[in-house]
């Protein structure tokens, strides 16, 4: 037998035997989320004095609830993850002041209706530089980055249609980074997350929180209880936004 192919067995051999240890994670995690709504949003255009307007006490909008996808794998201390969402709200409103939204201005005493729709897309990586998962209930410290692409919607429209509808649409990928910890409560059975992650530039920031406590009642479900919030400011062309979302939600993790 040639060198090579000892040397090539081998090393078969100790990959083999070291991926039960490096433990290979695959799941799917489903959320449905209960966030108030805070923010704000000014459209430039053509008008000449573009108003502030916020999305609740000006346009009317009120609190929504949604679900929430993740997709994740890890190998050993490194781990992946994509999260999608998409929220939409929408509001009525009798206005008290003439306000200028992108090219049209709408006069106080109209009634208006409104929309948000905002899409959120996370591409994550988190490496596991504190790892202690297989001493007593366990934990863990991981670093984590992740691209983060924001792309909202927002429009205003006259009931009667004389004036008609004005839309700003603003898509910015954002950087991030940030700590997550995972801490055994109880065994594999009852665990604790805390993630942290933000950045800012250039007139565009988001900060981004959650903490939840899992219970596992089989080796291959998680259910979870827990606290998200999502803050983001973006600032493109001629559109400013603030937007704040937060509240509970519950999760439901199945993995293999």
């Amino acid at each position: 037998m040639s060198r090579l192919k000892i040397i090539t067995g081998l090393m078969l051999c100790l990959f083999l035997t070291a991926i039960p240890a490096m433990a290979v994670d695959l799941g799917v995690r489903g959320y449905y989320w209960l966030p108030d709504l805070e923010g704000n949003i000014t459209y430039e255009g053509d008008v000449t004095d573009a108003t502030d307007l916020d999305f609740v006490d000006d346009l009317g909008m009120e609190r929504e609830s949604y679900p929430m996808i993740e997709v994740f794998a890890g190998l050993g201390d490194h781990h992946l993850s994509f999260t999608y969402y998409k929220a939409s709200y929408s509001g009525s409103e009798s206005l008290d002041e003439t306000i200028e939204f992108g090219d049209e201005t709408y006069t106080a005493g109209i009634d208006v209706d409104s929309e948000l729709e905002y899409t959120v897309m996370d591409f994550a990586y988190q490496w596991d530089a504190i790892n202690l998962e297989n001493i007593l209930a366990g934990g863990s410290l991981g670093l984590v980055g992740k691209v983060k692409y924001f792309d909202i919607t927002a429009s205003i429209e006259d009931e009667d249609g004389t004036i008609g509808k004005e839309e700003a649409d603003i898509g910015v990928p954002i950087p991030m980074v940030g700590l997550n910890l995972h801490v055994g409560i109880l065994a594999n059975i009852l665990e604790a997350r805390l993630q942290v992650t933000g950045m800012g530039y250039s007139g565009n920031r988001v900060v981004e929180f959650l903490g939840d406590v899992s219970y596992t009642p089989f080796p291959f479900m998680d259910i979870h209880a827990g606290y998200r919030s999502f803050s983001v400011s973006v600032d493109v062309e001629d559109v400013e936004a603030e937007l704040v979302t937060a509240g509970p939600y519950v999760a439901l993790t199945i993995g293999f």
